[in-house]
């Protein structure tokens, strides 16, 4: 007599073989602590861009008057993607690859974001190289930037102090000569002189390469158990650069002159709003400063219970990122201010942005004060711990990404498979020691992230809210934190975060500019490759969508149909969480009124219960 055979998915767990248990994946573990995930996001976007990015575009686009485009734009872009991003990771619990399970067609958007965070990551630990470098110089009675007459000064080196002391008896002509604090970063740290661009990257600075491999030493040692061990360490490094903030905030306005690089920073220019540059420039300050499309807060939520209140979390990161912003602003230009009454000359011509203002206006000008090398060790230890826990989110992102997708080998041996991923990376920055290393940082900060990022992020929100469904992710979060986004929300979701974005790529691309660093112009291969890092991100989404294809049946369109719709497993990972429609897609829970067996199964009524039953409503109603 034939057996009558079973389907598949009607047979429960526990009837299958016994060994399925021993199948199960490792735990993916969840945070310690109440306040870790919180400032692990702070932690991650309060980063370098506060310092040396934000003061400078906020002051070369119409000083006070910036705020208006600033906080508008993190209104529009800002806060709406922040939130998409987090609640995507925290529905799913899985990592920026895994997470495409919404729709599988366009899990190359994931591949591409793991693309991008690798090459940021090896040359953003390249700059925490130099931060160190300079924190082991800080460390003597005498900074070693002060004066000229060092085996590595120029005949054009020129000590303020010679100035202010000689200005009775002879005109000094200041027009071309150089401050030895840049000469100490060009000539003595970097050794640029030692190569003639950047395909004749010279030798390798061995200094340098013994602070890149300490950096990853740091940085592999806080990720080491994951989000349990890196969760711990943000406690100091997000908390700790306020408190020198502050105090670096009240020695700069107490110093002479201060007012002026305040009065600099702050006058608003009006006239400025009316062109679009500033406009553009808030967008990209606020896409790049909150770390959007990075997998960095995507990976973060996913370590969170089911239904921890991101709506509140947005909030506070968002402002508390912007504050800070503006906060370092006053801190940087009371000491321009102060710097450029020193010199006598005027606030705009010592002002600068990025690793110059970070590694020669601000070491220069911590020389002219009492005590130079402790406020010296100060400023560089700040950006050190602002540098680290951005690092850290990058590296976590990464390692997540991959053990999310096989959680069977790698969850269990996460150590080594993060210590694999950092040694990699470390060999490939080894290129940014040489003496020619500092063009290839500047080509992969201007190309790594650049336009890629922005299709990344434009993709991402179209799927979510075009291919997967505005009603579905809105009913998601409604399961997640009891109450559905609102008109705002839906409305930027909808038009106004991708048309934005839209306007940032396309004015990207109009307004493309080669490379420069200093009066050096990269050459036209250099542009290529840098061109070429951004469009390899964005190749994996056609080739992901083509692979996606490939792996199912039917006619074309049926197969882009199938691609495109959730997986099976998609949802909240653990069953208790799987209400609504997502109960009956677990293998053994087919039963006609699932969320009867729900209950039964789980106790009582609780306040997520009830948003279940209303979401079965729903659904009942649609159908």
């Amino acid at each position: 007599l034939a057996q009558p055979v079973t389907p598949e998915l009607l047979v429960s767990p526990s009837s299958q073989d016994g060994d399925l248990g021993s199948e199960c994946p490792e735990d993916r573990g969840n945070w310690t602590g109440r306040l870790d995930f919180l400032l692990s996001c702070i932690g991650y976007c309060v980063g370098l861009g506060n310092v040396w990015r934000f003061p400078y575009r906020a002051y070369t686009n119409g000083g006070g008057a910036f705020l208006v485009p600033y906080f508008i734009m993190l209104a529009i872009c800002g806060i709406p993607i922040f939130f998409m991003e987090l609640s995507l990771g925290q529905f799913s619990s899985l990592g920026p690859l895994a997470v495409w399970k919404i729709s599988p067609l366009f899990k190359g958007i994931g591949i591409g974001t793991i693309l991008i965070v690798s090459l940021v990551a090896i040359y953003y630990n390249m700059i925490i190289a130099y931060v160190l470098f300079y924190l082991f110089a800080s460390l003597t009675s005498d900074l070693p930037w002060q004066h000229c007459g060092n085996w590595w000064n120029t005949d054009l080196c020129l000590d303020h102090r010679v100035i202010k002391a000689g200005n009775a008896t002879f005109p000094v002509n200041v027009s071309n000569t150089v401050s030895p604090s840049e000469e100490y970063w060009s000539r003595y740290v970097l050794h640029i002189q030692g190569s003639s661009g950047i395909g004749d990257p010279g030798r390798i600075r061995w200094n340098l390469c013994l602070c890149l491999l300490l950096a990853w030493t740091i940085v592999y040692l806080c990720i080491l158990k994951g989000v349990k061990s890196s969760g711990k360490v943000v406690y100091f490094t997000a908390t700790f650069p306020y408190l020198i903030l502050v105090m670096l905030l009240i020695r700069g306005v107490t110093l002479e002159g201060a007012w002026k690089g305040i009065r600099f920073y702050l006058t608003p220019q009006f006239d400025h709003l009316l062109s679009s540059k500033v406009w553009i420039e808030a967008a990209l300050q606020i896409f790049y400063s909150l770390g959007v499309g990075f997998g960095g807060l995507l990976t973060f939520a996913s370590y969170n219970t089911f239904h921890q209140n991101i709506y509140r979390d947005t909030f506070i990161v968002t402002l508390g990122n912007a504050i800070t912003s503006i906060l370092a602003g006053f801190a940087i230009f009371s000491v321009l201010g102060y710097m450029s009454q020193e010199l006598g000359v005027p606030v705009n011509q010592v002002a600068k942005a990025g690793p110059g203002l970070a590694f020669v206006v601000y070491p220069q000008a911590m020389t002219m004060l009492p005590l130079s090398p402790f406020w010296s060790f100060l400023f560089f230890f700040m950006l050190l711990t602002l540098g680290l826990d951005s690092q850290f989110a990058f590296m976590e992102t990464i390692v997540t990404a991959v053990t999310d997708e096989f959680p069977y080998y790698l969850r269990p041996k996460k150590a080594s498979f993060s210590a694999v991923i950092c040694i990699g990376l470390f060999l490939m920055g080894l290129i940014l020691t040489t003496e020619g290393g500092m063009y290839w940082l500047v080509l992969l900060d201007d190309y790594s992230a650049g336009f890629g990022l922005m299709v990344v992020v434009i993709t991402t929100c179209l799927v979510v809210t075009r291919v997967y469904g505005m009603k579905r992710f809105c009913r998601d979060i409604h399961m997640m934190l009891g109450f559905k986004p609102g008109p705002y929300f839906r409305a930027c979701w909808m038009v106004l975060s991708p048309a934005t974005m839209m306007a940032l790529l396309v004015y990207n691309i109009i307004k493309y500019q080669p490379s420069e660093y200093g009066s050096y112009r990269f050459p036209a291969w250099a542009e290529a490759l840098g061109i070429l890092m951004g469009l390899c991100s964005c190749l994996m989404i056609p080739m992901g969508m083509l692979v996606a294809v490939l792996q199912e049946e039917g006619t074309l369109w049926e197969r882009f149909q199938q691609a495109s719709r959730p997986a099976m497993d998609w949802g909240p990972s653990l069953e208790e969480n799987r209400t609504g429609t997502y109960v009956a897609s677990l293998a053994g829970s087919q039963s006609p009124k699932p969320l009867m067996v729900h209950m039964r199964k789980y106790g009582g009524i609780t306040s997520y219960e009830n948003t279940a039953i209303e979401v079965d409503r729903e659904i009942e109603e649609e159908e």
